[in-house]
């Protein structure tokens, strides 16, 4: 069985799409994903030179951050992965709006307290956030952010992808990613973006 650690701010669409990508590897290679949170608003807090409309996207990404840490820190990391689905299905296919009324039915639908809602607006597992964040970013360098993975000694950014790989092809994907990732000397395979990420 091999352990593979994810980190993800819910909010950014193309870690949701590698997130669904890794819950299909699990399904056709002896894989287990662990989920880990970070925070694009922390990844980028103090930086100059931030387009306007990434500004203005990043004003609500503390707040599920907050929510999802609060809970790993009540109930323990396992918990992440469906508190992460359940948030992601409202913010990337319900389009709902992030706020507390979000927080909450994401909660209800995982069994887990409600009151956890309320540590959206307060810095009280901020110190645990930012552990998490540079435990899950630190080892992949800098300037990177989420999809970010770590398996077999290898830490990288990536893959991003759209749409989501099903099937075979989700393992055929695997295999080409650990195998590059894991290759001593390896850094970097990349190309443009031609479309805007198709959630699935």
């Amino acid at each position: 069985m091999t352990v593979t650690d994810m980190w993800f701010d819910p909010k950014c669409p193309w870690a949701w799409n590698t997130s669904r990508w890794l819950l299909e590897v699990e399904s056709v290679r002896d894989v287990t994903v662990r989920f880990h949170v970070m925070s694009l608003w922390l990844l980028n807090r103090g930086r100059t030179g931030l387009e306007a409309w990434y500004e203005e996207w990043l004003t609500d990404t503390l707040g599920p951050v907050r929510v999802l840490i609060a809970a790993e820190q009540k109930y323990g990391t396992p918990v992440l992965r469906d508190l992460y689905t359940a948030l992601g299905n409202r913010i990337h296919h319900g389009k709902q709006p992030i706020g507390a009324d979000l927080y909450r039915s994401a909660l209800i639908e995982t069994g887990l307290d409600t009151d956890l809602a309320l540590a959206a607006d307060r810095e009280d597992h901020d110190d645990a956030l930012r552990s998490s964040h540079h435990a899950g970013l630190d080892p992949v360098g800098e300037d990177l952010g989420t999809p970010a993975i770590h398996v077999d000694g290898a830490a990288f950014f990536g893959p991003v992808v759209s749409p989501v790989p099903r099937g075979e092809a989700a393992g055929r994907l695997w295999d080409g990613v650990l195998l590059a990732a894991t290759t001593p000397g390896f850094f970097e395979l990349k190309r443009g973006r031609t479309e805007s990420p198709r959630v699935d």
